[in-house]
């Protein structure tokens, strides 16, 4: 059961420049991310943009999900800015009921190694791999239907609504 995961920047990816204090997109580190967490499930990865997800527009929510929909496989993964990652992962659950897409960020960098980049990617496989179709969104161990949560800015975590 292979899983396509789709990388579109967000906080996952950003790096750091030393020299003036500035974050930035180079490349995608998730397949840096598998390999370091020896991940056995087949992926395929395809990176669709880098940005910051505050700076996504309604046609880069068109791009991922015109993605979603022609992709072969029925477990999706979406690397995605938390910002932003509930408007998108609502936008793909009104208009796919076939597959099983999970989103995933990180409120830290995975190159300041203190992140929970890597755990939530796993845990978003694992979940891609295991729920039923619908949309989903996983963070810090957590599983939330877009519907009913939001990301808590003051705590840095997202939260169910009800």
């Amino acid at each position: 059961m292979a899983v396509r995961i789709f990388v579109t920047g967000g906080t996952f990816d950003k790096e750091y420049n030393e020299l003036n204090g500035t974050l930035f997109f180079k490349d995608s580190h998730v397949g840096e991310m598998l390999k370091l967490a020896r991940c056995e499930t087949e992926c395929e990865v395809r990176t669709l943009m880098m940005m910051d997800s505050l700076q996504m527009t309604d046609g880069d929510r068109r791009i991922i999900l015109e993605n979603c929909r022609s992709a072969e496989e029925d477990k999706l993964v979406i690397t995605h800015g938390t910002d932003t990652m509930v408007q998108t992962a609502k936008m793909l659950d009104a208009n796919i009921r076939d597959k099983t897409i999970v989103l995933t960020g990180a409120m830290i960098p995975y190159k300041f190694g203190s992140s929970d980049g890597l755990f939530n990617l796993g845990t978003a496989i694992a979940y891609a791999k295991s729920l039923p179709h619908g949309v989903y969104i996983a963070m810090n161990g957590h599983c939330f239907r877009p519907d009913n949560c939001v990301k808590n800015r003051k705590i840095g975590k997202f939260e169910k609504l009800r």
